[in-house]
């Protein structure tokens, strides 16, 4: 099984997207987050298209050789979430499985509020919901100080200057210390830091939390949307006490905790990640 690479335009903007399988088959859509790009998914799509999926990944808005708009704003989640949307639409005439980590479960959260006519089923890795997020940055002193960063990214420019310093050493440690050892081969490490480098990449990817104060909060209503949630309870951005909260935010939800995983669980724990992806999707949801 091969992967293959095509820029799809969406929403005003071009996204690069890998993808793998074949186009008829049925289509399970995976979203990556900070700081990592579409082929981040790799092991995933590999083993869906071997199961008779169409695997897609797109390099979202800011990352990689995705377009760049240039202002904070262009990277609101209204944007974010229509840019999936339109790439939906040009894949298929039907509903996705929708997959999102980090940044990209933030974004399969808002599909499931805003699209859910295009989502059959949703699976989130390592992202508590956004109701759920915002109270405990209110009124968790630990969660706040977990997301330390979501704060130090609002200040102009520095923030890009340390990520890129010493070849980009601050952000490389930034996944790599927080990951079990060996979990990022220096040919993926390799593979960031190229996206990395790609004109204005580092100010695009940081504008995703410099636009968070411009998203309002909305969700209040349940997701209908049938939800697994996987969660690696050794994440060291985002509390586990979280993710409990997030799926009773769901009518039709399932949690499923992976003890000794961190936030990067998908690399750590593939095989795991995949099964219960797969076993999620094959199973019917109750009428």
């Amino acid at each position: 099984m091969t992967l293959t690479q095509k820029i799809y335009a969406v929403n005003n903007v071009q996204l690069q997207v890998t993808t793998a399988g074949a186009a008829n088959q049925p289509l399970l859509l995976f979203l990556h987050g900070f700081p990592e790009i579409g082929l981040s998914w790799r092991q995933q799509l590999l083993f869906f298209a071997e199961q008779g999926f169409y695997a897609v990944a797109p390099d979202q808005r800011g990352y990689n050789r995705s377009s760049k708009p240039q202002k904070v704003k262009a990277y609101t989640l209204t944007h974010l979430t229509a840019d999936i949307a339109a790439l939906i639409r040009q894949l298929t005439t039907g509903q996705v499985y929708l997959v999102g980590h980090d940044w990209g479960g933030a974004v399969a959260w808002a599909m499931a509020q805003h699209y859910p006519e295009l989502i059959h089923k949703l699976i989130i890795l390592n992202m508590p919901h956004p109701v759920v997020l915002h109270e405990h940055l209110k009124n968790s002193g630990r969660q706040r100080l977990r997301s330390w960063y979501v704060g130090f990214f609002q200040v102009p420019f520095l923030p890009e200057w340390l990520c890129r310093a010493f070849h980009f050493k601050i952000l490389e440690s930034s996944v790599v210390q927080t990951a079990w050892p060996h979990t990022f081969s220096r040919q993926t490490l390799a593979l960031y830091k190229k996206a990395w480098q790609q004109p204005g990449a580092l100010r695009s990817m940081i504008n995703w939390y410099r636009a968070y104060k411009y998203d309002p909060l909305t969700g209040k209503d349940k997701i209908n949307v049938p939800t697994l949630l996987i969660w690696g309870k050794q994440d060291k951005f985002l509390s586990a006490a979280m993710a409990q909260p997030s799926i009773d935010q769901c009518r039709d939800g399932r949690l499923e905790f992976l003890d000794k995983a961190t936030h990067w669980l998908h690399h750590e724990q593939p095989d795991v990640v995949n099964n219960l992806i797969l076993d999620f999707i094959k199973t019917e949801s109750p009428a």
